[in-house]
């Protein structure tokens, strides 16, 4: 009997070996920049010992796959474009197993920073890049045969800043940015998992100086997740007719976290609460979050929920701090006097796939918009306390009427030879559009309703390979007139204002430590899309989805 057994066992340590040495692995994780963005389209490349190679490239969340990995010692390599290549080496893939593997790229600036005395050769670029304490991405081994092992990151006190000086006419109503505008935003990295932020804008005119300021504080879990907390005081001045006293003031506290559920999900949500002092007090709670399912290596599920309209301040290049005042909350309007704070609701489930440099999302939403801030162009007085001016800009806020419409969208992007991107967005659902021709600025309100409209849109970005050229360009095309765009909460690659718009930041020469840029900032160029309204003094104004605006200015970063 023990001559059996000892046979049995003889076998058995003969097979297993035989039988994990095929069983596939996998290693996935998200690829994201210094600031935590997340990355689409990186190519992550992976060499084993055994002379396998691989490619994948991440999906629009950042997020990279590799099933039926070899067992062995991998090297894995992520580029893009913009950004220095990151080399992880020695990551042991045991049979079976599965490796998370989250990697950050940096920009050459994040480099040079952390690159210490001397400057490494042209050869050891992706090994320079690994000096850098913001660059060692977390390791968790995630097989049942081993605990969870996270890489632990030195103390990094590295502290980013950059400070533009940026001019030019505004074009989003009440809270636009000044002729002239200094925005500034300075991080700073403590013992490697916390980052305290400083964010501003400050704007001049014939007031009290517009300005936003905004502090932030956020902290890296072991389990990936990353909470933040942000305070946020904004003071915009109204010295018109009988409100020459008076300025609207708010305070905002605003809470996010991220975090993981294996490779299979990620959560994102939080919360902005805000308080304003205009005639009289008012408050707003904004709920956010998102969940995305990944259905596949390359599959994406994902359902949104929003209450603030989004900004573009990541296609323009702006990753931190609000560009300017147009793009900070609340939107805020006055009727009788009385100031109104816009409430919205939006709610979408989108499906996006990756195919080699191809990315599709198909998605259906609905919009609630209660007391929506729409944007006006004109200059003219408080018009009956029907209006809010703007100071700096000659635009305006009128409040419309409530906005509720589904809709459905379906985006390609496409990647193209000499690191370009193209872009086709396809929307369709409701805006708010004028139905009478000789409405004026008292009655107009009583004219404005909900009609469908479809939508076309075409974006091209990219980098010039000689002149570092960073540029985007859009036009977005709608079959109607409307004072709103189609699919307003729309944040896809797709996403682009409304007509034509281009966007280009320039690096310039620069003798000392740091970097310098132009930045030209066009939208609605050719002015497209001004539905005529009559004001109480009988000058006509506009009411438009976008305002002609055309700004320029320098941004320095060190």
């Amino acid at each position: 009997m023990l001559r059996k057994l000892g046979f049995v066992a003889l076998a058995i340590s003969l097979v297993v070996p035989v039988w994990s040495a095929e069983k596939p692995a996998t290693i996935s994780g998200y690829v994201r920049n210094a600031g935590g963005i997340p990355q689409m389209g990186v190519a992550v490349e992976f060499l084993s010992s055994a002379a396998q190679s691989l490619t994948v490239f991440t999906d629009e969340n950042g997020f990279y796959s590799a099933a039926d990995l070899i067992p062995g010692i991998y090297s894995v390599r992520a580029s893009a474009m913009s950004f220095l290549p990151t080399l992880r080496e020695g990551v042991g893939l045991k049979p079976g197993g599965r490796i998370s593997l989250n990697l950050t790229l940096n920009t050459l600036f994040d480099a040079l920073k952390t690159a210490g005395p001397s400057a490494p050769s042209q050869e050891d670029d992706w090994k320079w890049v690994l000096r850098s304490a913001s660059n060692r991405p977390i390791l968790r081994f995630d097989d049942k045969s081993s605990p969870f092992a996270v890489e632990q990151q030195g103390d990094n006190h590295d502290l980013k800043g950059a400070v533009s000086f940026v001019a030019g006419s505004s074009n989003a109503g009440f809270g636009s940015s000044s002729d002239m505008n200094t925005n500034f935003s300075l991080e700073r990295s403590l013992f490697s998992s916390n980052t305290i932020g400083l964010q501003g804008d400050i704007g001049y005119g014939v007031a009290t100086p517009a300005s936003v300021v905004r502090a932030s504080f956020s902290h890296k879990m072991p389990d990936g997740s990353e909470p933040q907390l942000a305070l946020i005081m904004r003071n915009l001045p109204v010295p018109y007719l009988g409100l020459q006293s008076n300025a609207l003031q708010a305070f905002g506290l605003t809470t996010s976290d991220t975090f993981s559920l294996g490779d299979i999900v990620e959560l994102h949500f939080g919360s902005d609460f805000e308080t304003i002092q205009f005639l009289g007090r008012a408050t707003a709670f904004r709920p956010f979050g998102s969940a995305a399912v990944h259905l596949s290596p390359n599959t994406v599920l994902r359902y949104s929920y929003s209450s603030a309209e989004p900004t573009d301040l990541l296609d323009r290049g702006f990753d931190s701090a609000p560009a300017d005042l147009s793009e900070s909350q609340p939107r805020v309007t006055m009727v009788n006097y009385n100031s109104m704070v816009e409430h919205a609701h939006h709610h979408e489930i989108s499906v996006a796939h990756h195919m080699g440099k191809t990315s599709v999302q198909l998605a259906a939403y609905y919009d609630r918009v209660l007391d929506p801030a729409l944007t006006g162009v004109g200059e003219l007085s408080t018009d009956q306390g029907m209006v809010l001016p703007d100071i700096y800009s000659g635009t305006f806020t009128y409040q419309g009427n409530d906005l509720k419409t589904e809709g459905a969208r379906m985006v390609v992007e496409q990647k193209l030879p000499g690191k370009i991107t193209a872009a086709v967005d396809i929307d369709s659902g409701g805006v708010l559009d004028l139905e009478s021709s000789n409405a004026t600025l008292a009655n107009a309100q009583q004219w404005i309703g909900t009609r469908n409209r479809q939508s076309v849109a075409g974006k091209v970005s990219g980098v010039t390979p000689k002149t570092k050229t960073r540029w985007v360009a859009s036009y977005r095309w709608i079959d109607g007139p409307a004072l709103t765009p189609v699919d307003i909460f729309n944040e896809s690659a797709g996403r682009a204002d409304p007509y034509l718009n281009i966007f280009i930041r320039q690096p310039l020469p620069s003798f000392f430590p740091g970097h310098m840029e132009a930045i030209v900032d066009l939208r609605n160029l050719l002015a497209e899309g001004y539905v005529p309204v009559i004001g109480s003094d009988g000058r006509t104004v506009y009411l438009v989805q976008s305002a002609r605006s055309i700004r320029g200015g320098l941004n320095f970063t060190f």
